[in-house]
């Protein structure tokens, strides 16, 4: 089974039982706008729909695509690495994690430059790589966040026996990215997203929409990911559909996502919202991981036809910001 090798922020395992219920039954390229831990692309591999199928994965965050990239073209030196930085979590513990984090992460990338993300991306080499996977197998919950220096400042996590080197299924994932087809590269999303029509499967797992202040994070790069770029979002996700994209997109029930997604501009390509439950993982505290709702945005026809919108109460002014000023204050 092919899965993710990353934590993150988001990852949408637990979703998928959902996700695949959008799949679209056909299609010739699949493009994944934002691809953090690859759940989905992971998944379709695993399934065998992506086989003689062009794939288009992209992310913004340059440590991540660097990692992925030494991963598929220098595996077993990333692996090798690895094995060695988990001999020594073995030996030093927590101690051995503010080690790797402050004094050989953290310099290594401000030695190659954090002002050049495209640097950083093609510097990446299997040491650094490998630093990278150890930190989020043993990092807090998995977290990639920057601080305003740009410098990595998770803390450590509390795991008794964390798997940090499984090289069998590293190797894997290293020959999934492999196959013919399959492309790699740091985009911006709206970029991305301008390249899909007719024929094309989108995925979209952007950073979600807070549902309250406290409840915020989005520091996958170190600008994070605002209301104006979830509004920008919105309108590249509808151009695509318009366009003739199958689109399936998750996000939160936050009002402004709900208001913008259950528009007219939405509905009239014909993108519709369902609600499922879903845990939250991110919260620092235990008892507020509880159960959450999310959105599944899509367009595509589910073997019970398509897509039932939901009917959420939303607010006004919500809808304003995200749907400019075309936008009628009425809900699907």
């Amino acid at each position: 089974m092919i899965r993710p090798f990353l934590k993150w922020a988001g990852g949408k395992r637990q979703l998928l039982p959902a996700l695949r219920l959008h799949y679209p039954a056909s299609f010739d390229r699949y493009i994944e706008p934002f691809l953090g831990s690859g759940a989905v692309f992971f998944d379709l591999c695993d399934t065998g729909r992506l086989a003689g199928r062009r794939v288009e994965l992209f992310d913004l965050n340059p440590d991540l695509i660097g990692c992925y990239r030494a991963l598929r073209d220098r595996t077993e030196e990333v692996i090798a690495s690895l094995d060695r930085l988990a001999a020594h979590h073995d030996a030093k513990g927590v101690d051995f994690y503010y080690e790797v984090r402050d004094r050989r992460f953290n310099p290594a990338r401000g030695a190659i430059g954090l002002d050049a993300p495209e640097k950083l991306e093609k510097a990446y080499a299997p040491d650094l790589a490998a630093m990278f996977i150890y930190l989020n197998r043993t990092g807090f919950n998995g977290l990639f966040r920057l601080n305003r220096d740009g410098e990595f400042n998770v803390p450590a996590g509390r795991y008794d026996n964390p798997r940090i080197c499984d090289a069998d299924h590293l190797r894997a994932v290293a020959a999934a990215l492999r196959k013919r087809g399959v492309a790699l590269e740091r985009r911006p999303f709206d970029e991305a997203l301008a390249r899909a029509g007719a024929g094309d499967f989108v995925y979209c797992d952007p950073p979600y929409a807070p549902l309250s202040v406290t409840s915020q994070f989005a520091h996958y790069t170190a600008g994070g990911f605002t209301l104006a770029d979830h509004a920008r979002l919105h309108q590249a996700v509808v151009d695509a559909a318009a366009r003739g994209a199958v689109i399936v997109m998750s996000n939160s029930s936050a009002p402004q996502i709900t208001a913008a997604y259950t528009g007219y501009a939405a509905r009239r390509a014909g993108l519709r919202v369902a609600t499922v439950p879903a845990r939250r993982a991110i919260n620092s505290r235990a008892t507020s991981r509880g159960p959450v709702d999310e959105l599944i945005i899509s367009n595509a026809r589910t073997p019970a036809g398509p897509l039932r919108g939901t009917r959420p109460t939303v607010h006004k002014l919500a809808m304003a910001k995200m749907d400019g000023p075309r936008r009628r204050a009425r809900t699907a």
